[in-house]
């Protein structure tokens, strides 16, 4: 039922990484860093409407349908795996990149 809070707060904290530390970051990584923000964010909202429209969360306060005792577990079971999921998915998407962006070095017969 709130699952999707452990990718929003990492959305958010790589949101601030990428605002602050613009000018530390080459182009591409910028580039990288911004595609992980949009599959962390993505990834949220789509769980956030699922869980609205099966009235697990609702728009009015305490905004959970269920108590603490069961949100918690579910952070940490569901949660963290998924948002390791997407940092996994996003890693592989980085290094195949890099692999096919990368200039092929030639050999030289001296």
């Amino acid at each position: 039922m709130a699952c999707f809070l452990v990718p929003t707060a990492v959305g958010f904290i790589v949101l601030l990484i990428a605002v602050f530390g613009r000018t530390r970051f080459s182009a591409i990584w910028r580039t990288r860093i911004a595609g992980l923000n949009l599959m962390l964010w993505g990834g949220s909202l789509m769980l956030a409407v699922e869980h609205y429209a099966h009235q697990e969360i609702v728009p009015y306060f305490p905004f959970l349908t269920r108590g603490m005792d069961e949100v918690l577990p579910e952070l940490v079971t569901v949660g963290v795996p998924m948002t390791l999921v997407i940092f996994a998915a996003w890693g592989i998407m980085v290094a195949v990149s890099t692999k096919v962006l990368a200039p092929e070095k030639t050999t030289s017969k001296a």
